[in-house]
């Protein structure tokens, strides 16, 4: 006689690894790296916790696996950077504001942020992915020097924005149009990927010099 799985348990093979990574998402979202278990990821997922294990080897893969980012930055950089040229910085801002105010690319990207901000090994793991996926394509395709430092500021702008308008809800952030705060993002976003860094050094160098 064929045995019955376990009441409450999703049978292997229908649809298990879904199942979990949707759980995981969930959770890393709402609850941060840290406070995330695979016990409990199996037990929203309605599956054994070996299972996950079985499936993603550990909690720090696991988490990997399910905050892929929500675009595709090989198939975006070309339509939003262009030749890089003037311009560049109101793309890029409004195309990150329209990914930032989805409802569904939002609520992945907020989920890294608060895993990455909970435990520092989801914070590197983080930060490998970004070098990797978006940071270095990013200063292969715009930057004329300095690439890794230019596509390092305009990420500290979006993580900047991302928390002030979604995460804390800063009143005249939250309730701004895209449009306007496209505008103002622009000539900074273009600044930090075309501008010439060393006389920005120059400036704050003198301005330092004049502070007693």
């Amino acid at each position: 006689m064929q045995q019955r799985p376990p009441r409450g348990r999703r049978p292997v093979g229908s649809g298990t690894r879904e199942a979990i990574a949707a759980a995981a998402r969930r959770q890393f979202g709402a609850q941060g790296f840290q406070k995330t278990s695979l016990r409990s990821i199996a037990a929203e997922a309605g599956v054994d916790p070996r299972l996950v294990v079985h499936f993603f080897g550990s909690k720090q893969k696991l988490f990997l696996s399910v905050v892929e980012l929500p675009f595709r930055p090989e198939l975006v950089f070309p339509a939003v950077i262009g030749d890089g040229g003037p311009g560049v910085g109101l793309r890029l801002a409004e195309f990150l504001l329209t990914m930032l105010d989805s409802p569904e690319t939002r609520s992945v990207m907020i989920g890294i942020l608060r895993a990455a901000a909970s435990e520092e090994e989801a914070a590197r793991l983080w930060r490998d992915m970004v070098t990797e996926q978006i940071l270095l394509p990013l200063a292969s395709r715009v930057a004329r020097d300095r690439a890794e430092l230019r596509a390092a500021l305009v990420a500290s702008q979006v993580v900047g924005l991302a928390m002030a308008r979604h995460v804390v809800g800063v009143p005249p952030l939250a309730q701004t149009d895209q449009e306007t705060l496209a505008t103002a993002l622009a000539p900074v976003l273009e600044y930090y990927l075309t501008g010439d860094l060393g006389d920005a050094a120059s400036l704050m160098g003198g301005l330092r010099a004049r502070v007693p």
